[in-house]
C-alpha cells in the first residue's frame, strides 16, 4: 500500500501533508492506542486546535492516511491500465510497487492497525480497498483473459490473488539487495512459471 500525500494537487496544503507525514511515522512507530493528538499536533508544530480544524479525530486523521494509500493504489492501477498489452501492464504494475516499496510498507503497517477503528468505518475503507485495489487488478486479468492472452482454465479473479501472492514480498520485509532483479524474477515466474521453457 503506498501513502502519498494526501492533499489535492491541484491545491497543495502543506500543513495537511505535513501533519500526514507525522501522523504515519507516529502510529507506525507507536500503534494506533499508542498516538494521542497531542503527539501529532507537537510533531507537526501546531497547536491541538489547529489539528482540528484538519481532522475531527484521531479516527478521522488515520483514515485518511489509509484514504491516501488507496488513492496511490488507484494510481499504481491507473499507469498499469494505460499500458498495452497483460506483461507490459504486469511490469509496469510490478516497477511501481518496486519504486513506491517504502511508501508501500508504511501503507501495510498503518492497515494492520485498521482494526482499532470503528467497525462502520473499517467495513467502509475495506469494501473501497477491494473495489480499487482487488477490483482494478482482477479488471487487468479480465481484460487481459478476454484478449487471449492468459490460460482460459483460470479465473481472472484467481490470477489476481496469486498476483498478489507473489509480489507480496517486494513490499514487505527487509529491502532486497536488488529488488528490480527480484522484481522481474517474481513476474517471470508469475507469467512463465518456474520450469524450464522449451525444449
Amino acid at each position: 500500500m503506498t501513502v502519498p500525500p494526501v492533499s489535492s494537487p491541484a491545491v497543495p496544503d502543506t500543513t495537511r501533508a505535513r501533519i500526514q507525514q507525522e501522523a504515519a511515522r507516529l502510529f507506525v512507530q507507536s500503534g494506533y492506542h499508542g498516538v494521542s493528538m497531542r503527539e501529532v499536533a507537537e510533531a507537526v508544530g501546531v497547536t491541538k486546535p489547529a489539528l482540528y480544524h484538519h481532522y475531527a479525530d484521531k479516527e478521522a486523521l488515520f483514515l485518511a492516511m489509509l484514504e491516501g494509500t488507496l488513492a496511490g493504489l488507484s494510481r499504481l492501477i491507473h499507469a498499469a491500465h494505460s499500458q498495452v498489452g497483460i506483461r507490459l501492464q504486469l511490469d509496469t504494475l510490478v516497477y511501481e510497487l518496486v519504486a513506491s516499496a517504502p511508501e508501500q510498507r508504511v501503507g501495510l503497517q498503518l492497515a494492520s492497525e485498521l482494526r482499532h477503528v470503528s467497525a462502520d468505518r473499517r467495513a467502509a475503507f475495506e469494501q473501497e480497498y477491494r473495489r480499487v485495489w482487488v477490483g482494478g487488478l482482477s479488471r487487468l486479468f479480465e481484460e487481459a483473459a478476454a484478449r487471449g492472452e492468459l490460460r482460459g482454465d483460470l479465473p481472472p479473479a484467481m490470477l489476481a490473488r496469486a498476483f498478489l501472492a507473489i509480489t507480496y514480498p517486494l513490499v514487505t520485509g527487509a529491502p532486497s539487495a536488488d529488488p528490480q532483479g527480484t522484481a522481474r524474477a517474481l513476474l517471470a515466474v508469475f507469467l512463465d512459471g518456474a520450469t524450464p521453457q522449451g525444449g
